[in-house]
């Protein structure tokens, strides 16, 4: 019997059969699109991939994503379920507290919940990070679990390795961060001069910035590989992420280099659309665990 109960939001944009195969529990975020002058609210929970390149289509094909990233009534749901199952520690992750307040409503609506059930604990781990760099920290959470190690000192080795996760983010069009306000008009304005592309990487506040800029995907590639020749992933957490918003064909060749030069496959996904909503179609990113902390190599 394992002694926590591992939960995440569904930012952290791992595939549906994972959250099944590894019990690890999952609260679905809500996302609207608009289309044609109606909205319709959606759920965070796709199973299968086409619905990944559905919605991408939709965007390419005019609608507009929005998110909710809140949800406090889906996180006390979620809460609710887990200790009426009988959950006492949990384990929980969030989107970076640098993109939104989900880690605030996570920790009301477990307090919220502790009133009805007093045994029932919460570790909320602000990831300071999102989609595949959260993936990455809830991995190790599974890991930890499956040791047999205690929620705290889970707690205690995630919350250490936080501003350890590099994150290398490319954008097909910034004015997707732009509307979400997650980046400024000023960088969103620097893409579309030129064919720019910003890269996008986390500050140690777990915000989004531009780490450098350059012309055109490929010059993107070279600079994402340029870092990992710098320093590579951490010898004990030795795997690179990859993650895409339908964009197989550069996340394909960052992955035949890692397996080239680094002898390591990696974890490659496509991209949910609660943060796919911020960065729009054709992005790609790059990340993994390194000794050194953010954006200091």
């Amino acid at each position: 019997m394992y002694q926590f109960t591992l939960s995440t939001d569904s930012t952290c944009d791992l595939y549906y059969k994972e959250y099944e195969e590894n019990d690890i529990k999952h609260a679905p975020l809500t996302f609207m699109i608009e289309k044609g002058g109606k909205i319709r609210e959606c759920l965070d929970d796709f199973k299968e991939y086409q619905e990944y390149v559905d919605f991408y289509n939709e965007l390419r094909g005019g609608a507009f994503s929005k998110t909710a990233m809140l949800n406090y009534e889906a996180h006390l749901e979620h809460f609710k379920k887990l200790a009426a199952e009988g959950a006492e520690d949990v384990v929980h992750f969030t989107i970076s507290s640098g993109l939104a307040r989900t880690h605030e409503v996570a920790e009301q609506a477990a307090a919220d919940v502790k009133k009805d059930y007093p045994k029932f604990n919460v570790y909320v781990v602000d990831s300071l990070a999102a989609t595949s760099g959260q993936g990455a920290l809830v991995r190790i959470a599974l890991n930890c679990r499956n040791k047999g190690m205690s929620a705290k000192e889970t707690y205690d080795l995630v919350m250490s390795l936080r501003l350890h996760v590099q994150h290398f983010v490319v954008a097909d069009d910034l004015n997707y961060l732009k509307k979400g306000g997650r980046i400024s008009p000023a960088v969103a304005a620097i893409g579309s001069v030129l064919n720019v592309k910003p890269i996008i990487s986390f500050t140690k506040e777990g915000k989004l910035e531009s780490i450098a800029k350059v012309r055109g995907v490929k010059k993107a590639i070279a600079f994402i590989k340029e870092k990992l020749e710098k320093e590579g992933p951490d010898p004990d957490y030795n795997y690179v992420f990859i993650v895409h918003t339908d964009n197989e064909p550069a996340a394909n060749e960052l992955a035949e280099y890692v397996r080239e030069h680094l002898h390591i496959e990696p974890v490659i996904q496509i991209m949910g659309p609660v943060i796919g909503s911020h960065v729009g179609p054709n992005a790609f990113a790059l990340g993994y665990i390194t000794k050194s902390e953010r954006n200091e190599f």
